[in-house]
């Protein structure tokens, strides 16, 4: 992998891409950085005990029906697409986990037993757009040819890790680039509050382009 200065790791909400991210990142000596910092978009609407949901991330899901956070993600990610088409060298692997694993992650963190009806509402919401988008997911990244990896099945983040880096090592072209590594990280591709959701115009507009219109594999 002496080629690859980025590894990217993408995947829906929960489904254990910081943590996986920060063990490949060890193994090879990289920075872990994620894409937070590349643009904006509503994150989880849960609370935790660091953090309370802001007013507008509670508005966003408690509004949007299933279809306008589907557009107003994948609106999101076409803004941010340019940011990561700069970026060279890229290795990328997709993780996935059943609906099911994902449903169980979200509650658990948002602990959603112990919720209000209003806040299971919100955490309903953003669980009907994440698997809803993992179903999109997979079919680009399967239809694509692309890897991904199925972090369910009890395996550890060791384990998980290793098969990132299988996959990664093999994407590696032989002739690329000029050996060095030059400022090598690897990202985790999520999306946390960073000050505001994607505009209803930009969700309108997705709407009715098509889902995928615009996008980038």
């Amino acid at each position: 992998m002496r080629d690859v200065r980025v590894v990217l790791i993408g995947g829906t909400s929960n489904i254990g891409k910081s943590t996986v991210a920060e063990a490949v990142a060890e193994r090879l000596g990289f920075e872990h950085r994620s894409t937070d910092g590349l643009a904006r978009h509503p994150g989880r609407p849960w609370r935790t005990p660091e953090r309370e949901v802001p007013p507008h991330v509670a508005e966003h899901y408690g509004t949007l029906t299933t279809d306008e956070l589907i557009a107003s993600v994948l609106a999101h990610y076409e803004r941010l697409w340019p940011r990561i088409e700069e970026l060279i060298s890229t290795a990328a692997v997709w993780l996935t986990a059943d609906d099911t694993a994902v449903r169980d992650r979200v509650r658990a963190a948002g602990r959603y037993e112990e919720a209000t009806e209003g806040e299971r509402l919100l955490m309903d919401r953003f669980l009907a757009r994440t698997e809803r988008y993992r179903t999109l997911m997979v079919d680009a990244v399967d239809a694509l040819g692309l890897d991904r990896v199925d972090t369910g099945g009890g395996r550890t983040v060791a384990e998980l890790a290793d098969a990132v880096l299988a996959a990664a090592a093999a994407q590696v072209r032989p002739g690329r680039g000029d050996g060095t590594w030059g400022s090598p990280f690897v990202t985790d591709e999520e999306t946390h509050d960073l000050g505001g959701p994607v505009t209803r115009e930009d969700v309108r507009r997705i709407m009715a382009e098509g889902p995928w219109a615009g996008e980038q594999p």
